[in-house]
Parts: C-alpha cells; structure tokens; sequence
C-alpha cells in the first residue's frame, strides 16, 4: 500500500511525525511525504523533520508567502503532478490548512482516497480561514480520524453519517507524539531561563493583523510581565507587526525554537497563553493551566474541565485568567485524548479498509 503525507505547517509535522513513525512499522506500506513549503523557515520547517528523526520529504513544493486563494491554487496545481506520478492508494492530511484542503481537493478529483486526522473539529467562527478548510476536508473525506467525542458529535449533527465515509473516534495523535518527544526535549540554546516564567505564542491573523487586539494582548502580557517573566517565542512576521506598531515590549521575545525546545519551554513553564490550538492540547498534556487568546477554540473539552480559559483579546479578561489560574487547582489526569495509540489505531484502520482492497 502507497500512502502520501501532506504537511506543510509546524503542528503538521508533529502529528505526521507520531502517525510516519507507527507507518515505519509496516513494511508493506510505502509513505511519500509531501512538503508544501506553507511555512519554510529553517527553525520551523526542516529542523522537525531533523529533530524527530523522520525521514525528510520527498517532494518540496516551496509554495509560501502567498494569498490564501494563490497559495491554495498553486498547491492543488503541484500535489496533483505528483499524485499522478505517484498514483497512492491514499492521501493522509492533518489538520486545517491549505496544505490540508489543497492535498484533499487535489486526491478527490483524481479519485484517491482521503483520510484526515484531526476531523471533526469546529470553532463556529467562518471568519477563520482554518475553519473553512476544515470544514470542506471533512466533506470529501472518506477517513474521518476524530481526535474527542465532541468532534465525532460535530460531524453526526451534520449528518456525515449519510456521506459514506468511515468516522473514527481514535484519540489525538500530538499526544502520542508528545508521550515520545518529550525524554528528546532539550532547553533552548543561549537562553537562560528564569526559575519561574509565563510560555506564551501568538500568531493568528485574527490577533496580529488587528491592531486594537494586539495592543490589548500585549498590554495584558507586559502588565503580568511585572510579577513574572513571559516568554514569547516569535514569528519574524508577527515580531516585525509588532514594531510597525510602535508597541512598548516588556516581556522576553525569542526566535522561533524547534519542537524538542518548545515542549522543553512548556514541561518547566508555570502557564501557557496563546491563540494556538495545538499549544492548548499540549498544555494539557504537559499538565500546564492554559489561557487562549481567541473568542473561541476548537478544543471544547478542555473549557469544561476547567484546564483552559477563554481570555479573548481583552487586556483585563487576560489578567483576571491569570489571576483565577494562578489560584485554582485542575484535575490533569482526566483522559480528554485518548491514551497515546491513535496514531497505532489510525494506522490499523487503513491497512484493514484500503490495504486488502
């Protein structure tokens, strides 16, 4: 059996890395991994595959830098060559990004198989790019891979049921990973961590690109930056929007740091706070309170058992998150995602349904 790997963005390669590494277990299946180059940068790109010592890819689009309708079109252009030179019996996406939908769109119209990992997943926000692209993955997917219950309860109350695709309740596969990163997990190089500290990220358009959001976000962190160190480590881009904003920083900013080094920065930091949805799961994980900076988040379950909170991008909302989080004691041991053998379970499931055709 021939399976192609899409990634193309940093929480990518962590689920592809869990899920390549139970495939290498299989020597009757093939895995041609597929790089968009949606986010080519040397600490967020080839440094995963080197770190997590999986093989690099085969193919290298380079596609980045780009309107979300050019990015997306030239994608679908590109990974269709290479599916007809490669002819897979299936094509594996994760996630939500337009390397998902393009990799999807791309094996539907040729008529090769799509089996998601991570579907299911809803924000209820159709301003977010992400949430459009999950959305249409999952409708022309024939392996719908849910992470939690409440995403196999998204797709039955859309009726996927009627769509002929297998749904599958398999755990979440950045837990397997984090279960085996984290005995790799390193500290940054030339950073001297304070003793006690604040990991925070953000990153998402909805934040960086409004200005009156930001300025709030910020204020919060330089505000809780006086009782205890934040670190930021940050995109060049959203580093650079921050200085056209003449913004006043008083927190630690970092370059962006590799997985061994980020889950190294999470296990020792006393909270998390980020727009990210995968910082949220792995804050969990690692048994960290987290605080989101968005209006919503894909990961209901944690809102619910009190291991997150939705702080919004107001200034004094944050603080008080803080506050309340600094205070309050959270049951981690809660099984939210599974016991890290999704990836065994996603792996599994397509030898038995495609393997044997």
């Amino acid at each position: 059996m021939k399976i192609i790997t899409i990634v193309g963005a940093r929480p990518q390669f962590i689920k592809a890395a869990a899920v390549s590494r139970e495939i290498a277990r299989h020597p009757q299946i093939k895995e041609i991994i597929i790089h968009t180059g949606q986010h080519y940068d040397a600490n967020m790109s080839d440094i995963f595959f080197e770190q997590m010592q999986i093989p690099k890819p085969d193919y290298n689009l380079d596609i980045n830098g780009l309107s979300h309708g050019a990015m997306t079109g030239q994608m679908l252009e590109k990974i269709e060559q290479v599916l007809i030179k490669e002819n897979p019996d299936c094509v594996l996406v994760y996630g939500d990004t337009n390397s998902t939908l393009a990799g999807a769109l791309a094996a539907k119209k040729l008529h090769i198989k799509v089996a998601h990992v991570e579907a299911g997943l809803r924000s209820f926000n159709m301003q977010m790019p992400e949430e459009i692209n999950r959305i249409l993955t999952d409708r022309i997917s024939d392996f719908l891979f849910c992470p939690t219950a409440t995403a196999v309860k998204n797709l039955e109350h859309e009726k996927f049921g009627n769509f002929g695709c297998t749904i599958t309740q398999c755990g979440d596969v950045m837990q397997d990973a984090a279960l085996f990163y984290t005995s790799l997990s390193k500290a940054p190089s030339e950073l001297k961590l304070p003793q006690k500290y604040i990991l925070a990220t953000i990153h998402r358009a909805e934040n960086t690109d409004n200005q009156v959001r930001l300025t709030e976000i910020v204020n919060a962190l330089n505000a809780i930056a006086k009782e205890i160190d934040v670190i930021i480590p940050i995109h060049p881009r959203t580093r650079k929007i921050l200085q056209n904003n003449n913004l006043k920083i008083e927190f630690t900013m970092i370059d962006p740091v590799g997985y061994l080094e980020m889950i190294y920065l999470i296990t020792h930091a006393e909270c998390i706070m980020t727009d990210s949805g995968g910082l949220q799961k792995e804050a969990f994980f690692f048994k960290k309170p987290c605080i989101t900076l968005r209006d919503e988040t894909e990961w209901i379950e944690l809102i619910e058992h009190g291991c997150n909170i939705l702080a919004g991008a107001n200034s004094t909302a944050i603080i008080n998150a803080y506050i309340k989080m600094r205070n309050h004691s959270i049951n981690f041991f809660v099984n939210l995602y599974g016991k890290g053998e999704a990836s065994k379970r996603i792996v599994s499931i397509l030898l038995d349904k495609i393997g044997k055709d």
